[in-house]
């Protein structure tokens, strides 16, 4: 299912500042709620496990897989909330999958789509635009059945 939060916004290409950037972009498409209060004991959203796991690990290293198991172990959490929140990133088309080697098996490993976010946010405009264009063929069908009742 795809699913990302589209709210009004001005492009942030003046801000030169990473942090503020990533954060306010995190925020924008829902992958951050807004007011969130991370319940980590950090007091910063940019200590907290989503912004470091998008950051440090997915952007920081965006051509490197990592499996759920590691990104808990570095990330000092569990393995549910490391795949709640790649699922978050997962229902927007950001991630892809592909095998990687851990601890001399093979598992699921998950990074930014085609390494690099540019080309992965191709995949989620398009998304939008189906969901958009779905949205107006509803709509031209629920005014042609008000229409026809009256």
């Amino acid at each position: 299912m795809f699913e990302l939060q589209v709210v009004s916004n001005t492009p942030m290409s003046g801000v030169d500042e990473i942090d503020v950037v990533a954060e306010t972009f995190l925020t924008q498409i829902g992958y951050i709620p807004k007011g969130y209060d991370p319940k980590t004991g950090t007091s910063d959203i940019r200590q907290s496990v989503p912004y470091r796991l998008f950051m440090d690990f997915f952007m920081r290293r965006i051509t490197k897989a990592w499996t759920v198991e590691e990104l808990a172990a570095l990330l000092g959490t569990t393995k549910p909330t490391v795949y709640r929140h790649i699922n978050k990133l997962k229902s927007m088309d950001i991630l892809e999958s592909t095998d990687v080697e851990y601890d001399g098996q093979v598992r699921k490993g998950y990074r930014i789509r085609y390494g690099d976010l540019v080309k992965a946010w191709s995949f989620t405009e398009a998304n939008v635009n189906m969901a958009m264009e779905n949205y107006r063929k509803t709509a031209m069908h629920f005014q042609s059945l008000i229409n026809r009742e009256r």
